[in-house]
């Protein structure tokens, strides 16, 4: 078969590894992004220290997709955990397991394994042109805005790869729904995902424990019991713990209209020794010194305590033990998806064939955020966009070489 040009559109983690597994194939790829440089996204993760994947058990590890776990499995069987480390020590970056299990680079940074990823794809003979933004169809070509204007180009295959609906600023702004919407794709309405919450604070409480975490509790929802740390914000509450519950708690407030999460502020003391420790103090002492001597709590735990329960709980021992044990944070709403970690929603899977290839649209893929999926932080997320990338990328071959 004679060398095929495709279109990747999109320049993040899934768009990339597609460029990356078809240019291996033999195929021409442009790879089209509408910022002036790609992996924006990609770069801000790894800011913080970007986890690349999870040292779990596979079997445990496939299952952290929720609904979508099995329509996912295929692809994270054919690029797991293990094939995403060896791909970055490939690219020259070593990594290391972190206490949380979650595997990082050792430099603790993105832009040394981006940087050796785009020159890799550049000896390859990837063809990467930013500042271009897809618009569309029109009379079977795609539309392109470019910094020489508007452009129609047309490919042997494309590969959508534009991301979900955060941080829409670094580029995924799902402006493609409607365009694929008018092609009769059903897509479901973008949510967020590993967001924080607002909660109904104080304005005293707002002011003194904002940017406070919260350190050695266990969470509580529908998702599970999760131990971890979460950080007080002026609006509500943000972090790793609370992301773990993001889900449950999003759809509990769709249906029901309301939603706690349920933390545990000494997940190592049983209730029954609080109550006795507590019921021992001086009935005289201040709440704050009967709390830290019988609960060993203060800070923003005892703040917390003040904050949510009526003054006539806090005197009582049994109550107060309950309450540590057991402390319901009721909630507002999601943050709003612009500034989230990830989304949920997207394309459906039953517009989808097993080559990732959108069933109205032969010779056009999908792969990444954009199709309805989410994932917990710790590397699930972006361990999925790559086996996406890979198994759409090896599915377009596939179609390529029997069309």
């Amino acid at each position: 078969m004679t060398k095929k040009q495709i279109a990747i559109i999109g320049g993040g983690p899934a768009g990339l590894m597609a460029a990356e597994t078809l240019s291996g194939l033999g195929h021409r790829i442009v790879v089209y992004d509408r910022m002036p440089t790609v992996a924006r996204k990609f770069l801000l993760a790894g800011k913080s220290g970007l986890n690349i994947t999870h040292s779990e058990d596979y079997s445990v590890f496939a299952t952290r997709f929720g609904a979508a776990s099995s329509r996912l499995r295929a692809a994270l069987d054919d690029f797991r955990p293990d094939d995403v480390k060896a791909w970055a020590e490939g690219l020259g970056t070593e990594t290391f397991v972190g206490s949380s299990g979650r595997v990082f680079p050792k430099v603790m940074k993105a832009s040394p394994l981006l940087r050796a990823w785009l020159a890799r794809l550049e000896a390859r003979d990837v063809s990467i042109m930013t500042r271009h933004r897809w618009c569309g169809f029109e009379n079977g070509s795609l539309v392109f805005e470019t910094p020489k204007g508007r452009e129609l180009m047309r490919h042997d295959a494309v590969l959508l790869a534009l991301g979900g609906a955060s941080y829409a600023r670094l580029g995924s702004d799902a402006a493609w729904v409607s365009w694929l919407r008018d092609k009769g794709l059903d897509i479901a309405t973008f949510q967020p995902a590993n967001c924080g919450f607002d909660v109904t604070w104080s304005a005293t409480f707002s002011e003194r424990f904002a940017g406070e975490p919260l350190k050695a509790v266990t969470a509580t929802s529908q998702a599970g019991t999760f131990p971890g740390e979460f950080v007080i914000s002026k609006t509500g509450m943000e972090g790793s713990l609370v992301y773990a519950h993001a889900a449950s708690l999003r759809d509990r407030l769709a249906k029901k209209g309301d939603a706690s999460l349920i933390v545990d502020l000494a997940p190592g003391r049983a209730e029954e020794r609080l109550a006795r420790d507590l019921g021992r103090q001086d009935p005289k002492a201040s709440f704050s010194n009967r709390l830290r001597k019988g609960a060993g709590i203060e800070g923003v735990k005892a703040g917390l305590l003040r904050e949510l329960a009526e003054p006539a709980v806090l005197s009582h021992p049994e109550n107060l033990a309950h309450l540590i044990k057991a402390l319901p944070i009721p909630l507002l709403r999601p943050r709003p998806i612009a500034e989230v970690i990830s989304s949920a929603g997207g394309i459906r899977w039953d517009e989808l064939d097993e080559r990732y290839m959108l069933k109205k649209l032969p010779g056009m893929f999908a792969a990444g955020e954009m199709i309805d999926w989410e994932a917990p932080t710790g590397g699930y997320l972006l361990t999925a966009c790559f086996a996406t990338g890979h198994a759409a990328a090896k599915g377009m071959d596939a179609w390529l070489w029997n069309r």
